[in-house]
């Protein structure tokens, strides 16, 4: 058995969320599908994390498995399940499932907060701060990718056209055009890191 992750969410879920919140409308199962496939991705990014860090989940039972990063090394859980760091770690590459300490600190608040979150409200104003939010580049502490290539379906230059063009309004919930402010502000910086570094070895954590 291979484990498995929770898919990015697909971008016309969320388009629909902010296109109805946009004129004043709450769709409670909406909200909570968005809101609910996001908790399962950032739950599933943490725990690749976790296993890229020597802590594998295993996928039958859950238990965590200490090992060390050696391909052939062989992970073996009490409940029987077994496989290969190295099987195990292609399930992980190229599937958007790492970043640094800051994006996981902001995946794991998420995760915390939204079982507590009741309104549509609170879980609009919370999907919002989530998608919003950048990888950072550790030498300036500046912004660098979104997170929301970790989150949403699609390549990074179409995630931020996404999030560039989602829709606002005189009903939208308050909050979220002070967000989209400082989305603005941020990607006009990530974008002149993004500039900066064409062509020169990005640092490693941002790869």
């Amino acid at each position: 058995t291979f484990p498995t992750w929770a898919p990015r969410a697909p971008q016309w879920k969320i388009r629909r969320l902010y296109e109805n919140d946009a004129i004043g409308l709450y769709d409670d199962e909406l909200i909570d599908d968005v809101a609910y496939t996001l908790f399962a991705r950032c739950g599933s990014f943490i725990m690749a994390c976790e296993a890229t860090q020597g802590r594998a989940s295993c996928p039958r039972c859950s238990r965590v498995i200490p090992h060390e990063w050696r391909k052939h090394e062989l992970l073996t859980c009490q409940c029987g399940w077994h496989l290969t760091w190295g099987e195990y770690f292609a399930t992980i590459q190229h599937n958007q499932l790492s970043g640094a300490d800051p994006v996981l600190a902001r995946f794991r608040e998420y995760v915390e907060r939204l079982p507590s979150a009741r309104s549509p409200r609170e879980k609009v104003l919370l999907i919002d701060w989530l998608i919003h939010g950048f990888h950072v580049y550790t030498r300036t502490g500046g912004p660098t990718r979104p997170v929301a290539v970790n989150l949403i379906e699609g390549r990074l230059h179409q995630v931020i056209e996404f999030l560039d063009a989602l829709t606002y309004g005189e009903r939208s919930t308050p909050g979220l055009l002070e967000t989209k402010l400082t989305w603005d502000e941020r990607i006009a910086t990530a974008r002149g890191w993004r500039a900066k570094c064409d062509g020169e070895a990005r640092p490693a954590d941002e790869r």
